[in-house]
This record gives C-alpha cells, sequence and structure tokens, in this order.
C-alpha cells in the first residue's frame, strides 16, 4: 500500500513507520521538523513540509499515488492548548481538515487518525464502571488540545457517511518506551512525559521531579496513568490500516487497561537504572484526573492486537537502553 505519513519523524510516527517499512508499504513521511528529527527514519522517505502548504501536500498525493493517510501531525501540548488555543484550533483542526479535503479530492480512501484519551475529560468517578475508560463514555474535553482532537473526529465520522471513505481514530493514552533494537527513541524539546522526565533527573540532566499532587484518592497518593509502548502503539495503527475501507468506522482506545501511579515509575526507572532519583513533591495541576487507565478489549477483539509489553518494567527498559545510548537525544 502507498502510504503517507504526516508527522511521520516525530515519536510515535516515526516508530509506525518503520512497522510500515518492514511490513512492505511503500511510505512517504511528510514531516515539518518543528517536533520531528530527520535521523529518526530514513532520508529517501522523508518529505519535508507543512500542512499548511496545501498545494505541496495536494501534488505529494497525486505524484506519489497515495491510497492511505496516517495523520500523526499536530501540537499536543495540554499546558500549551490553555495558553495558545489558536494554534491548537488552526494546526489540530483547520490543517487536518485541509488535509482530510484534499484526501477527499484526490481519491485517498483509507484515514487513520492520531487521537487521544484527552477526548473523554475527566472520568466520572462517582459513575460505576467509569474507570477504566470504555470508547463510549462521555466526551467532554477539558482543555483545547482534546477538544480539537475530538472536533476532527466527528469530521472524519461525517467524512465516512457522505464519500467513499473510512477511517480508524486511535485514542492513545499514555506512549513510552523505545523501539527494540535501541535505534530511535523519546526526544522532545522541551520533555513534557514523565519517563524520560524521571530519567533525565535520575542522571543529572535536570536538577528533580516534581509530583504534582500527592494527596489523589488512589494507593499512595499521585495519579495514576496507563503506559502502552510505542512500538505496541505503532502496531495497533498497521492492524488498523488492514482493517480499513469504504464507511468503515473505527475507534480504539491504545492502552494496557493498568495503570502505574507517578511514585511507581519514579520507583521503576530507580530499579532499572540503579541510580537515585530526585524528587520534589508540589501541589496538584488543575485539570489532572486522579485515575486513567484505557479499557482496550475491543482493540483487542475486533483487531487482533496483542501488546508485547504488558508491565511497567519492560516498557522503562527499553526507554533507559535509548537514553543511556543517547544522552542528547538524537543529537549525541
Amino acid at each position: 500500500m502507498r502510504i503517507l505519513v504526516t508527522g511521520g519523524a516525530g515519536y510515535i510516527g516515526s516508530h509506525t513507520v518503520r512497522q510500515l517499512i518492514a511490513g512492505g508499504h511503500d511510505v512517504t513521511v511528510f514531516d515539518n521538523l518543528r517536533y520531528g528529527h530527520r535521523q529518526a527514519v530514513p532520508a529517501e522517505r522523508l518529505v519535508v513540509g507543512d500542512l499548511r502548504d496545501i498545494d505541496h501536500l495536494d501534488h505529494l498525493l497525486v505524484v506519489e499515488r497515495v491510497e492511505a493517510v496516517v495523520h500523526f501531525a499536530a501540537s499536543t501540548s495540554v499546558p500549551e492548548s490553555v495558553k495558545a488555543p489558536a494554534e491548537y484550533y488552526t494546526n489540530n483542526l483547520v490543517y487536518s481538515l485541509q488535509l482530510l479535503d484534499r484526501c477527499r479530492r484526490n481519491g485517498v480512501g483509507k484515514f487513520v487518525f492520531s487521537s487521544t484519551a484527552a477526548v473523554y475529560g475527566l472520568p466520572d468517578y462517582g459513575v460505576p464502571d467509569a474507570v477504566p475508560i470504555r470508547e463510549d463514555a462521555k466526551k467532554v474535553p477539558v482543555n483545547p488540545y482534546g477538544a480539537t482532537k475530538l472536533a476532527f473526529e466527528r469530521a472524519l465520522e461525517d467524512y465516512s457517511f457522505a464519500y467513499p471513505f473510512g477511517y480508524c481514530a486511535l485514542r492513545y493514552f499514555n506512549a513510552a518506551g523505545a523501539a527494540e533494537d535501541g535505534a530511535i527513541g523519546e526526544d522532545h524539546t522541551p520533555e513534557t512525559h514523565l519517563i524520560p522526565i524521571v530519567i533525565q533527573a535520575a542522571t543529572g540532566k535536570r536538577p528533580h521531579v516534581e509530583i504534582f499532587g500527592t494527596d489523589y484518592n488512589t494507593p499512595d497518593g499521585t495519579c495514576v496513568r496507563d503506559y502502552v509502548h510505542v512500538d505496541d502503539l505503532a502496531a495497533a495503527h498497521v492492524l488498523a490500516l488492514g482493517k480499513l475501507g469504504p464507511g468503515k468506522r473505527l475507534t480504539y482506545n491504545v492502552g494496557i487497561g493498568r495503570g502505574y501511579s507517578v511514585r511507581e515509575v519514579i520507583a521503576t526507572v530507580e530499579a532499572v537504572s540503579g541510580l537515585t532519583v530526585p524528587v520534589k513533591e508540589g501541589v496538584r495541576r488543575d485539570g489532572d484526573p486522579p485515575v486513567l487507565v484505557a479499557a482496550a478489549d475491543r482493540l483487542r477483539a475486533e483487531l487482533g492486537w496483542a501488546p508485547k509489553y504488558t508491565n511497567l518494567r519492560a516498557i522503562v527498559e527499553t526507554a533507559w537502553r535509548w537514553h543511556k545510548a543517547h544522552p542528547d537525544g538524537f543529537g549525541g
């Protein structure tokens, strides 16, 4: 299959690109390298460009005879989205809609969308079985990031009813880890994900890890999250592409269905690295849910998804190997 991967030089995108290529697909990566890394993908596959350049994108869809799009390109920081909603609505919704319409005009009938658990907002913990979160749970985003992702999901659904078009929206929980062979890993500037932040604190690249809130109604008082290995997440995209066709409307959570607290993440990094992690306890952040855990039964049952990494230690071990070998990320 001829596939265009937008944002394919980013963290999750680059791991997905590797699996698509390994599966024999003809992959073109389209990335502006704002968040992505040139070194994360084969040079011959990379086209440097921006979604706002609609003529460039239109030309690429035609020249490469694209049959499917996997769409990662987006702004992804929750706190930043609150401070700069205009950027998020423009990047995540307006430009995504432009891409979607060009796909329609050029006969691209398969679309896999990088969505997020942020579409759900805060779980209603007073309702039985609110956690793990199922795909049919209420969707009330509490920040512009989640709102823009949900808005685009709704556009995908409308397009699928009106045009010969099928889509899959994958709602990620917490992507983590690095490629098993250590070739690529997680390198953000600034870093916002917990596991690499803890590793940076362990190795002295930052002074400490700050725990935002220690008085939640959880076993150790800190927030609990569902961590899914990036290679398992990438595998879900490959499986989704294989199921798509006109009129297909697929939506799946991607998580392992088990949560780990902030303190458990810190302890696991210490156990794997043999280093001590300096910790500073702080106050809660506004909008942080106590527990976010995925119900991923639908993904397993319908697509046959079977995650290889089913516990935190195995995930952290891959992250530690990557950061130990690449202390300056892709820069060294």
